[in-house]
């Protein structure tokens, strides 16, 4: 019995005595919160170390040092950073609609972690392993721009809330192109379960021959897995997208008049879509939690140990793309959107469609 096989008994032992304990409904309930915490502690802790990586890769592309002083190599930084943003004043403008403005830092970051419910860490290690996993991704990280939309009127200031209208379109022109690359991956999958995804890049003549990588959707669907990162990087705002927080223009976009721990929220929800988006990436295209050689040593390795690596992967083209490329033109960013990805999306949609009805149809 290898080491997840114990770890999934051990569980499902623990799950029986708990609801032999205290009763099957309170035990259910209790039990749930704890999977939640389980699945979102690490993520959070991810997202802090997360700025940690992207100064020192920066640092490393530009030859200079990143941070290297608070801790051995830098590695408590994350952590000053957070005590020196929870120790700030948090200052609420007193023309503020104060309810939507202390709301609105919550809607951005919450959905980037409800997202991870229907997150596969393996093939039965998943919080909630529901039949439209990939529609309920699509659903709740749709609602991330209506914290931003609040966040820039409830200040009542014109630059938040010129801020958060360039931010809000430049979100959704960029998830109606993303939306056409996940309904492509649901055509060849034929499932909108997240494992079932998974597992249909499985199959095929190099997964026979345990080359499971030459299976993966990446290979067939490389020009919508370009897209894909490209829109990703777009849709969190991050540079060479980034003109919401464009210091020539209207500096930190939505989030002017925001400080302290209402500044930060911003940033973990952007940092946080940032990993949920990769490991996307990594389960529609990179094969999830598959191993990307069908034997050993490869299959030693357990399946949220392989997601964790894809992610870390696709997250780091983020920070490539930050310390490589200028700024885009507003007017460049709508019309890379509406008028390149759209329709190659919408070409490539119907390639595949008219493909799967060839006998060349490598998803059978």
């Amino acid at each position: 019995m290898d080491i997840w096989s114990w770890f999934t008994d051990g569980v499902a032992a623990f799950d029986a005595w708990g609801a032999g304990l205290i009763g099957a409904t309170p035990w259910l309930v209790l039990w749930s919160i704890i999977k939640i915490l389980i699945i979102a502690l690490p993520i959070i802790i991810c997202v802090a170390f997360l700025t940690l990586w992207e100064r020192r890769m920066i640092g490393y592309m530009h030859v200079r040092r990143g941070p290297n002083r608070v801790g051995p190599g830098g590695l408590l930084q994350p952590f000053a950073d957070v005590f020196k943003l929870l120790t700030k004043e948090v200052i609420v403008p007193e023309k503020s609609n104060k309810v939507l403005y202390i709301l609105a830092p919550v809607m951005t970051l919450l959905p980037a972690l409800a997202a991870w419910a229907v997150i596969p860490f393996g093939p039965e290690t998943v919080l909630a392993n529901i039949n439209a996993g990939l529609l309920y991704v699509m659903a709740i990280t749709s609602l991330g721009v209506y914290g931003v939309i609040i966040a820039g009127w409830s200040s009542n200031s014109k630059y938040p809330f010129l801020g958060a209208m360039r931010a809000s379109a430049q979100m959704i022109s960029y998830e109606l192109g993303m939306g056409v690359v996940l309904v492509t991956v649901l055509l060849v999958s034929g499932t909108l379960n997240m494992n079932g995804i998974v597992q249909g890049q499985l199959s095929g003549w190099f997964a026979d021959r345990g080359l499971t990588f030459l299976s993966w959707n990446w290979l067939p669907l490389l020009p919508l897995f370009v897209v894909y990162v490209i829109s990703t990087v777009a849709e969190t705002c991050r540079h060479p997208f980034d003109v919401v927080e464009g210091e020539s223009e209207i500096v930190a976009g939505h989030m002017v008049e925001y400080s302290g721990m209402g500044f930060a929220m911003f940033f973990l929800a952007e940092y946080a879509n940032m990993i949920l988006l990769s490991a996307m990436a990594s389960i529609m295209f990179l094969g999830g939690w598959s191993s990307p050689l069908d034997f050993a040593p490869f299959t030693w390795v357990p399946g949220w140990l392989w997601l964790g690596l894809k992610t870390f992967f696709v997250v780091s083209f983020f920070i490539w793309f930050r310390a490589s490329f200028p700024r885009y033109r507003y007017d460049q960013i709508m019309r890379l959107g509406w008028k390149i990805f759209l329709p190659l999306t919408g070409v490539w949609f119907l390639i595949v469609a008219i493909w799967m009805q060839t006998p060349f149809n490598i998803w059978k």
